[in-house]
């Protein structure tokens, strides 16, 4: 689930592209400009746009399906990933230039804040010794976290400290005192993508207290930390994240033997500038492909309901609904249990400026920890979640999302469609032109999918209205994004083809133009964890969590 605010895209070689009033613009930037711009390129051809009818009738197939049973999803993926691909997603477009962009930021400071790098610069802004000071603790490399908000019940009527993100908590308006002292707001957008922050954020911490534990000094405290913290994550990004949502063999191949198509070690590429080349340590762009088709793939694996916590599920007061997730955050919420769609359209409404404790995740729920050996993190099946399958249907609650989840909050009435989140990826890439899945099938020499499997799909979305002109528009010229999820349905659930390929090279030069990288040092092994060698995202909480079940699960149950 993504924050989808950006109205601009500096695409390196085209300009700065904009979507108006259905229509797609380009304009030059003046040098300045260009360098405050994130750093996109095209990896595929233009592509034709789509219709505006073709466009509208595929948004609302594709959030009109039931949802599946668990007992219906083949690629039992806990839904935790689902959450912390959007973390991962705020990671690699993180503008770690947001705040000081004057005398504070070089040239080259503001080249590598402005490119994709898996770094956790959504975590770390741009260290202690800068501005960004404001999300260290007292000790200066510590990261701060916050104190939840007391409400009725046994076990929640205390504050927890460390379970709510930090807040700013003074102000003259509840807007104010809710903003999350991070780096990036949109990590509070959702509840499940806070939570997930607040794990990286101990993380951070835990690796802090054992490095001075063993003694190292507090010049080099920090530095050390992070470039700890930096490997572990991209060792689990790459080994376990990837790996569960696309098919290992391309990103096997893809980090064995190196990148085929996206800015190819010694290669200009078609979109790079005159008399460059692609090096491991520049600087790497995004593909548009990749922000605006391939990584929206997580959006399907978003479920309508999950069992949160002992209070929040079925048979407790109520499920968590993945509305009450955008409730009890700062930026779409308002921490109001009672609020409407039309009462998160106002910042300040509600009546508390933190998370009540009662809201607190329970990350057993969210991840398998049936191989830690400790009985207390193990709950039955029936009281965990999964992730639905990568498919082309979005759960109903995505045809009407809360304006303030894609920075539309205080702007006054919005249009029903407009709040659809297919509806909204599908148009964004006809305005930017994206390659249709053919052109992006031949650029990569693969067997395009037949029009038959586009048409009825694998349990996805289904087309009972299209006119003839319209199939045989979406049969030969496929928007980028519905196609790779077609792909991913047809292939059991995981993103192979086209999708596949643009995830795992886009991520493999990420990790790589990253100033901290396991690519380019490709002896490191992880050493943090229950099981060294190796490190998945369980591993990640257990060691930030110490392993406590009344940390991973403070309300307990």
């Amino acid at each position: 689930m993504k924050r989808h605010v950006r109205d601009e895209f500096y695409v390196l070689g085209e300009g700065i592209l904009t979507h108006e009033d259905g229509e797609p613009h380009c304009r030059r930037p003046s040098t300045t400009a260009s360098l405050r711009k994130f750093r996109f390129s095209r990896l595929g051809p233009l592509g034709e746009p789509n219709s505006p009818a073709l466009i509208s009738k595929l948004g609302l197939a594709m959030t009109a399906g039931p949802e599946q049973g668990d007992d219906q999803i083949a690629n039992r993926i806990p839904a935790g990933y689902t959450y912390l691909g959007q973390f991962i997603d705020h990671d690699l477009t993180m503008d770690a230039t947001r705040t000081g962009l004057g005398t504070e930021v070089t040239v080259d400071e503001l080249l590598q804040g402005r490119s994709p790098a898996l770094d956790l610069d959504s975590v770390y802004g741009r260290g202690p010794y800068s501005a960004d000071r404001v999300y260290y603790d007292s000790d200066g490399v510590s990261l701060k976290m916050g104190a939840t908000e007391p409400v009725r019940g046994p076990g929640t009527n205390v504050p927890l400290d460390g379970f709510d993100l930090p807040r700013v908590g003074i102000g003259a308006t509840r807007k104010e005192r809710r903003i999350p002292l991070i780096p990036d707001e949109r990590n509070d957008e959702n509840l499940a993508v806070a939570q997930t922050h607040l794990a990286f954020l101990r993380f951070h911490n835990r690796v802090i207290a054992d490095l001075a534990d063993d003694g190292v000094p507090t010049s080099r405290l920090f530095d050390m930390a992070r470039d700890r913290v930096v490997k572990h994550y991209q060792w689990m990004v790459r080994t376990d994240f990837l790996t569960r949502v696309v098919d290992t063999a391309i990103v096997d191949d893809v980090f064995t033997n190196g990148r085929r198509f996206f800015e190819v070690p010694g290669s200009a590429g078609p979109h790079a500038e005159a008399g460059s080349e692609a090096l491991p340590g520049d600087r790497p762009t995004m593909p548009i492909e990749f922000s605006v088709a391939a990584y929206r793939f997580g959006h399907s694996m978003i479920r309508s309901a999950y069992q949160w916590n002992r209070i929040f599920r079925r048979g407790g007061v109520v499920p968590g609904t993945l509305f009450l997730l955008f409730v009890f955050s700062g930026t779409s919420g308002n921490f109001d249990a009672g609020a409407s769609l039309e009462d998160l359209n106002d910042p300040n409404s509600g009546t508390i400026d933190r998370l009540p404790t009662n809201w607190i995740a329970d990350f057993r729920r969210l991840y398998d920890f049936g191989g830690a050996g400790i009985p207390e993190l193990v709950i039955p099946p029936e009281e965990s979640n999964l992730a639905r399958p990568i498919d082309t249907l979005l759960v109903d609650p995505l045809r009407r999302l809360p304006a303030g989840s894609f920075g539309a909050r205080g702007t006054g009435p919005v249009q029903d469609e407009h709040r659809n989140l297919a509806f909204r990826n599908l148009t964004r890439g006809v305005g930017l032109r994206l390659a249709s899945g053919q052109q992006m099938a031949e650029l990569f020499g693969l067997e395009p999918l037949k029009p038959a499997d586009l048409l009825a799909g694998n349990g996805g979305a289904v087309f009972t209205d299209l006119t003839p002109e319209e199939e045989t528009e979406l049969t030969t010229r496929t928007p980028l994004w519905f196609y790779i999820l077609r792909e991913s349905e047809l292939n059991g659930g995981r993103l192979t083809g086209v999708g596949g390929r643009i995830i795992a090279e886009t991520f493999h030069r990420a990790i790589e133009g990253s100033k901290i990288s396991i690519v380019r040092d490709p002896f490191w092994r992880p050493t943090l964890g229950p099981n060294p060698g190796s490190f998945t995202m369980v591993d990640l909480l257990r060691y930030a969590f110490e392993d406590r079940p009344e940390l991973l699960n403070p309300l307990g149950g």
